[in-house]
């Protein structure tokens, strides 16, 4: 949880051990995952408006400053 509330964007999330944040799929898609004590992730979604998209589509990680947390689960 710290290193959530540190980071500026969810770039620097993506780039710490063990967090292996990333984006889901399939019934999940629009979440996104943050590794915690094995088998548990942190699952929450973006919460900027205007939602930050690339050009080409899909989020721009340099452009989420806020995310929702919406649950602790075993997705496995």
């Amino acid at each position: 949880m710290m290193e959530l509330k540190a980071a500026q964007t969810l770039t620097d999330i993506s780039r710490l051990p063990p967090a292996r944040c990333h984006a889901l799929t399939g019934d999940r898609a629009g979440q996104f995952s943050v590794d915690l004590e094995h088998p548990y992730r942190l699952l929450f979604i973006v919460a900027d408006n205007p939602y930050p998209e690339q050009k080409c589509g899909g989020v721009d990680w340099d452009g989420v400053t806020e995310i929702e947390i919406i649950e602790i689960a075993d997705t496995h």
